[in-house]
């Protein structure tokens, strides 16, 4: 990440358990139809589910979108916020 990067706000959207919109993303550490960990602004965040699946991420605007059967969603340390990573860019 450049010096130049802006803090982003970080918000969640989660509409009827099956569509989660997610601002301020800065990286994902791993994913499979269970489970997505991934960094944010405000440190790791974890999404639990069944069918889980990333729709979309821009690692220039940091928003993401999930859709599956979410089941819960757990911060971890505050501040670990992982820098964007080649997986990451996987998603431009």
């Amino acid at each position: 990440m450049s010096d130049k990067t802006v803090k982003q706000n970080h918000n969640i959207i989660l509409e009827n358990r099956r569509s989660l919109n997610i601002s301020g993303v800065t990286d994902v550490d791993s994913f499979d139809e269970k489970t997505i960990s991934l960094y944010t602004e405000l440190g790791e965040l974890t999404i639990q589910g069944r069918e889980l699946h990333i729709d979309s991420m821009s690692v220039e605007t940091g928003n993401m979108t999930i859709t599956g059967d979410i089941w819960s969603m757990v911060y971890g340390d505050k501040d670990r916020r992982g820098p964007i990573s080649a997986l990451g860019r996987l998603f431009r």
